[in-house]
């Protein structure tokens, strides 16, 4: 459940236990909830798996849940949504220390539509000094995906539905197809939204946010939690600031009036010196936790 919107606020859970054996033999088990549907079906040796196309409801139809049924807003409920939050944390705790066994750095990128996520992850090809792989999070398409595995990049899509965010459940259905051996840093490119995927952790270790030049000059203010959560800000299609009307310095100083250590780089995707900036940067935290 999203606690912002309320999206998926009436699917249903249970819980299973899964077994996965990593790339070295070692077997390892845990226990987490799912969400289910009619769609439900199970494979040889008792392992269930289950149809996700479904499973989400609209956010119209979340909304007009939350709107007009007062028991959504008793303490039962709250505590309720707590408890949802708490398995998430729980599953996110579970992805880290995944990362952590393969020494897999994990980086969510989160941002609005269209703010150059995929387009730095494609431009990183060939620059960067460590071999890193995405799992893909959009409401529908396996565009972003193809986008990646065009240039040679490990990529897993996920499609949430109707679910404005990734969470730590749908992180770890990817990591079932995303081998971790190989890699360096796994980039979890979230669903673009300023919002929603401020309030879940997915088992990253490090958080990037994207904000554009042409989103505007309020953007930051708007919507602090995300910013406040971020350990660096890029400020991307800077060559688009001669065409709008944008403050950068200030903007700047907005960031670090919600965050006094984030750090802040400029990105121009045409401008290799400024992708490098972000690889350097990515690379430092890399080898500090090295």
């Amino acid at each position: 459940m999203c606690k912002d919107c309320g999206c998926s606020i009436t699917t249903n859970n249970h819980q299973h236990g899964h077994t996965h054996v990593d790339e070295f033999g070692r077997e390892y088990t845990h226990v987490h909830d799912h969400e289910h549907d009619a769609g439900e079906h199970s494979h040889d040796g008792g392992h269930h798996h289950h149809d996700h196309g479904d499973e989400s409801h609209t956010h119209q139809a979340a909304h007009e849940t939350l709107h007009h049924n007062p028991q959504l807003n008793d303490a039962k409920t709250i505590s309720v949504i707590k408890k949802i939050l708490d398995k998430n944390d729980q599953e996110a705790h579970h992805n880290r220390e995944h990362f952590n066994e393969h020494g897999v750095l994990a980086i969510n990128l989160m941002s609005s539509p269209g703010s150059g996520k995929t387009t730095l992850l494609e431009n990183m090809v060939g620059l960067a000094p460590f071999k890193f792989g995405v799992i893909e999070g959009d409401l529908e398409t396996s565009r972003d995906a193809d986008r990646l595995i065009a240039k040679g990049i490990q990529a897993v899509q996920i499609q949430t539905g109707s679910a404005c965010h990734l969470d730590a459940f749908m992180v770890h259905k990817g990591l079932h197809d995303l081998p971790l051996a190989p890699l360096d840093v796994c980039f979890i490119e979230n669903v673009g939204n300023l919002v929603c995927p401020a309030s879940y952790d997915v088992g990253s270790h490090l958080n990037i946010v994207l904000v554009s030049i042409p989103e505007g000059e309020d953007k930051i203010a708007k919507y602090p939690v995300m910013f406040r959560c971020a350990d660096l800000i890029l400020i991307t299609k800077t060559d688009l600031l001669p065409y709008f009307k944008y403050d950068i310095e200030r903007e700047k100083a907005e960031a670090r009036k919600i965050k006094p250590n984030v750090d802040i780089l400029e990105v121009n995707i045409n401008d290799e010196a400024s992708i490098m900036r972000v690889i350097d940067w990515i690379e430092f935290k890399r080898k500090m936790r090295n």
